[in-house]
């Protein structure tokens, strides 16, 4: 893929976390297709019918629990509606957690693509180093961008 799409998918990715209700983290993921074409999209965020008020996301004992990473949602949304996700590419705004490493690896995404110099805080710095590791020993391809 291009350095143009790239950025394209990326900029999509930013504008998606802006959807996200989080104050704290706005993450986005889009997923391509071998063509091009966006599969599935996601931002983080609780489940369909939770209740999504100030002091829920505010309260990091409760947040944490509740909230889906951007890319589990792309992944589940694509699940909710039949959209296959084999062999396709991830947009992240940032590197995906190991939880998110490992639904990406089960789901078929063959490549993960997010911004150079992401601002990563300190306490993710191990999770995301493990999920590194972890999608480069499935064979998933990881870049900056």
């Amino acid at each position: 893929m291009s350095d143009k799409w790239d950025k394209r998918f990326l900029e999509l990715a930013q504008h998606i976390a802006g959807w996200s209700k989080d104050p704290s983290t706005k993450v986005g993921c889009v997923v391509v297709g071998e063509d091009r074409e966006i599969r599935s999209t996601g931002f983080n965020g609780f489940p369909r019918g939770i209740s999504d008020d100030l002091e829920r996301l505010t309260d990091r004992q409760q947040k944490y629990p509740l909230i889906c990473h951007a890319e589990e949602n792309a992944i589940m949304h694509a699940a909710r509606i039949g959209v296959s996700l084999k062999e396709c590419r991830a947009y992240v705004t940032w590197p995906p957690c190991t939880r998110c490493a490992r639904s990406l690896i089960q789901a078929g995404v063959v490549e993960v693509i997010y911004p150079d110099g992401c601002d990563v805080p300190d306490r993710w710095a191990d999770d995301f180093d493990m999920s590194i590791s972890m999608m480069t020993e499935a064979g998933v391809k990881i870049r900056t961008s």
